[in-house]
């Protein structure tokens, strides 16, 4: 018998949350037939199986977060005799198997990722009844000791997109220098049909044409600043399940109506969660339309090795005052947030002054 443990799915994720299994105990399988779908990074990736045989085991259930490298499913030559059942010789071990029942898992039963969680909480694992594999401790097993007992008190576990924000935010908080220039552009001569967001598209590649560096990835490990001759650009968009940052990929190589069904379709990958992990990854800068949810102005949060962000508010009526006297005219306010680290405050006004320029021309 062999063990199939969940494989590294890139850009340094810890642990996937399992969405549904595919596959029961008994069922006979081949490989690259899908085993089961986890969701990481914002996006919801199948597991095929690494070889053919039979379904000995399942390690999980649905909803369970687990952790890289943990196992995740058991195959047999033979069917098992009946569910649940593990065919074959296990190899030797001092530990308990998957259905012993110790009463106090040591710390060995832990994967470091878990023991290091438990030391920052301030857990002894020695008080934890592990519901992993083979009563292995998991790091939701840890969160629900630390876990304080309030009256009252709704607690919700993030898991998914949510618990992936959260990830990218700290990270971003822990490793970015942001500063922000805010500005409005005249929009007054816009046709009420106008597409403001194909506009705020064409205005960046204006902006980045300015002033280059601002498309961009700064790498501090290396000492290293890599400006793209390409925008891949991340469309910021909110969602019942929490916020995705799809990329258009080299935005000027599209004419405008290619534009317009890129977006729709990543729209809709994202609605039916079909969007591929590829599609959420590589962005050089972001564009958030939040306009149009609500708010004028904001500081907007950097993801990197991204180095800046724009974003669009709620046109607003304003009075201006022309030769014939006092008129409303429609401002589309915007916030640029740039990473103080490797792009100056002058180049950051002269990207937001060529997009300006771009939104205010005839």
């Amino acid at each position: 018998m062999s063990t199939f443990t969940l494989p590294d799915l890139g850009e340094g994720l810890m642990d996937a949350e399992i969405v549904s299994w595919h596959v029961s105990v008994g069922d006979h399988v081949v490989a690259d037939q899908p085993l089961v779908s986890v969701e990481t990074a914002k996006a919801v990736v199948e597991i095929p199986s690494p070889q053919s045989g039979f379904i000995a085991e399942i390690y999980g259930k649905t909803g369970d977060v687990i952790e890289i490298g943990a196992q995740l499913v058991a195959f047999s030559d033979e069917k098992p005799g009946d569910p649940g059942a593990i065919v074959g010789d296990l190899p030797k071990s001092d530990e308990p198997t998957h259905h012993a029942k110790p009463a106090k898992p040591s710390k060995a039963k832990a994967m470091p990722a878990v023991q290091r969680l438990a030391d920052k909480l301030a857990v002894d694992l020695s008080t934890i009844k592990g519901t992993g594999p083979e009563g292995s401790i998991t790091s939701k097993d840890v969160e629900n000791a630390a876990r304080p007992k309030l009256a009252g008190v709704e607690i919700k576990t993030l898991k998914g997109v949510r618990r992936e924000m959260a990830r990218s935010m700290t990270k971003s908080g822990a490793e970015i220098v942001p500063t922000t220039v805010m500005d409005e552009a005249d929009i007054n001569h816009w046709p009420d049909d106008r597409d403001i967001t194909l506009s705020l598209i064409r205005a960046i590649q204006a902006g980045v044409k300015a002033e280059p560096d601002l498309n961009s990835w700064y790498h501090p490990g290396q000492n290293e600043h890599w400006v793209h001759k390409n925008i891949q650009l991340g469309m910021a968009i909110d969602t019942p399940q929490g916020l995705f940052n799809p990329v258009l990929a080299n935005i000027a190589s599209h004419e405008d109506e290619s534009l317009r069904k890129e977006l729709k379709k990543l729209q809709d990958d994202l609605q039916s969660r079909a969007i591929a992990p590829q599609q959420l990854q590589g962005q050089t800068f972001t564009l958030s339309n939040f306009g149009m949810i609500g708010g004028q102005h904001a500081t907007l949060t950097i993801i990197p090795p991204q180095v800046a962000i724009l974003g669009a508010g709620r046109v607003t009526q304003q009075v201006v005052l022309e030769q014939q006297g006092p008129a409303t005219h429609r401002f589309l306010p915007l916030s640029l947030t740039f990473d103080h680290r490797i792009i100056t405050g002058g180049q950051a006004t002269r990207f937001l002054a060529a997009v300006i320029a771009a939104l205010e021309a005839k």
